[in-house]
């Protein structure tokens, strides 16, 4: 899965990419064409800052609720795979 949103730079309008994990209030980061610096806050008044913010929100929970998935399909897994005592069976059928 992608973790980039897309941002647009408030003063050159240009359209550059940026991880949603880094994207939380107080981040600042410089436009890589024109070299002014944005700062990411939910209550900024530039509403191209606070698209990308929202859908950095949304990627973000995305994301953990992917890595949720991934972690409970992974523990059921590791699961099955312990219950499974080969060598104990092995050994009862020898003996028998």
């Amino acid at each position: 899965m992608d973790d980039q949103v897309q941002v647009r730079c408030k003063r050159c309008k240009n359209v550059f990419r940026e991880r949603a994990r880094r994207m939380q209030n107080g981040y600042s980061r410089q436009c890589p064409s024109c070299e002014v610096v944005l700062f990411f806050e939910e209550d900024s008044p530039d509403q191209d800052i606070k698209r990308a913010m929202k859908s950095a929100r949304k990627m973000r929970k995305d994301l953990r609720e992917a890595e949720a998935v991934q972690m409970t399909t992974t523990s059921s897994a590791r699961r099955r795979a312990r219950s499974y005592g080969g060598r104990q069976e092995a050994a009862e059928e020898e003996d028998s």
